[in-house]
Formats: structure tokens, C-alpha cells, sequence
């Protein structure tokens, strides 16, 4: 196994405003995630709130609209009215979707989630990786009756992670249950190309300055991590 020091992008999930956005970017941040309406979880915004956030992020720094729409026209409407240059579609869509999202939303990126709940998640990472800039592999789940589709502060089989970082070829961002405590820990273990935190960095649902800020020097701080699968870099990241 080859090692090396690497410094994972890093994307703070569930920005509530402006001024979490510039606390955010102030201390790092490469990605903002912004939670449209979801039917589980936490960070919602409006699409208004959203469209002004991702008009003062500067263009170094990704918007993430999380979006778990279905269907590709209204997904379009979404992105058109948000502004966002990237979409993490948090639930599953069809070819059909994919093919019409890049027809109409040219330079847009797009990121499938993708939820860990077993082996079956590597088969879905492979069937999706060709039609995506990105996957997000998160622990959510799906096929409940409420369906959670991340948020849920929760790690999963992160072997399984490994094996679809190493067999997919486009970058992969790992979230779920991230904190300064374990973040050294999920990079020597799957060496994802970026990471997604939310819960580990808040304090009464709230972006804490402080958390953050030891997040990211635990990412800084580590070294001779597994490599990662950062020659899958996009220039959009």
C-alpha cells in the first residue's frame, strides 16, 4: 500500500446563512453544503437563502446544492434559481435524469450520494461513477418509510468506502460522523479524495468556530496517509 501525505478538499455541510458561509470559507473551507428541502434532517434553507449565499461565495469555493428531487426538470429549476455550481443529488435518479441534467446545465457538477448500507453500496457506486463528476458516500438510508438521506451524524462500514474509493474513477467525498477526533483516523482508513462534515463541527445545531477550526487542523496535522484517489481530480473542485 503506497503512503503519502495528502490534504483531503473539505465541504462544511448545512450552512444556515451568510454569515456561516463566511465563517466557513475564513477558516478553509474548499465546499459549502447547502440543504434544500429534505424529508428528513437537519440544515434546511429556502432556495432564497440559498441563491444568497451562493452569490458571495467566491468562485475558489464550491456551492453543494443538496437537493433530493427526483426528476431532472424540476432539479434544473432548482439550480437555475439557486445558482449553485454544483448539485448533490441525495437520492437516487435515473440515466434519463443524468442525461438531461448535463444537457441543460452545462459546467454544473454533478455529485450522487450514495448511502452505505452494505455491499450492495460498491455494485451502485460502479452502475453510477460513469455518469457522475463525483460520489458522496454518506449514511443515510433510503428505504425507510421516512427516508434519511444524510444528516444523520452516523459512521458507516468504512472498509466498504475503501473499496469503492479504490475501484471508482471519480473522486469520492466521505461523510457521516466525521469529527477532529476520528477525521485522521477516516483518511488513513479510506483515503477519499474530500470529506463532508456537519454535526462534528456544530454546537446546538450552530457552526462552531472553534470545532472547525480543530478539524481542520487534524486534517493539516496528519501524515503518511494512504493515497488517496486525488489524480481523479476535476477541475471544477
Amino acid at each position: 500500500m503506497k503512503l503519502r501525505s495528502y490534504k483531503p478538499r473539505v465541504k462544511i455541510c448545512c450552512i444556515s446563512g451568510v454569515a456561516e458561509a463566511q465563517m466557513a470559507i475564513e477558516c478553509g473551507a474548499d465546499a459549502l453544503g447547502l440543504v434544500s428541502q429534505m424529508p428528513s434532517g437537519p440544515g434546511v434553507i429556502s432556495d432564497e437563502v440559498i441563491a444568497k449565499i451562493a452569490d458571495i461565495v467566491p468562485p475558489t469555493v464550491a456551492t453543494f446544492l443538496l437537493t433530493c428531487r427526483q426528476d431532472a426538470e424540476s432539479i434544473i429549476q432548482q439550480q437555475r434559481q439557486s445558482r449553485v455550481n454544483t448539485l448533490q443529488l441525495c437520492d437516487r435518479v435515473d440515466e434519463k435524469c443524468y442525461r438531461e441534467l448535463r444537457k441543460n446545465l452545462p459546467g454544473i457538477s454533478l455529485v450522487q450520494v450514495v448511502h452505505v448500507t452494505g455491499p450492495e453500496s460498491f455494485d451502485e457506486s460502479l452502475r453510477i461513477a460513469p455518469q457522475v463528476d463525483a460520489i458522496l458516500l454518506d449514511s443515510g438510508n433510503q428505504n425507510l418509510a421516512i427516508k434519511e438521506l444524510g444528516g444523520t451524524g452516523r459512521r458507516h462500514d468504512w472498509a466498504i468506502s475503501r473499496q469503492i474509493c479504490d475501484a471508482v474513477n471519480v473522486p469520492v467525498f466521505l461523510a457521516g460522523g466525521l469529527n477532529s477526533e476520528n477525521v485522521q483516523l477516516a483518511m488513513r482508513a479510506v483515503g477519499s479524495f474530500g470529506l463532508d462534515v456537519c454535526s462534528g463541527v456544530r454546537s446546538n445545531g450552530l457552526l462552531d468556530k472553534s470545532k472547525l477550526i480543530n478539524f481542520l487542523a487534524a486534517i493539516h496535522d496528519s501524515q503518511m496517509i494512504r493515497e488517496a484517489n486525488a489524480t481523479k481530480l476535476p477541475s471544477s473542485y
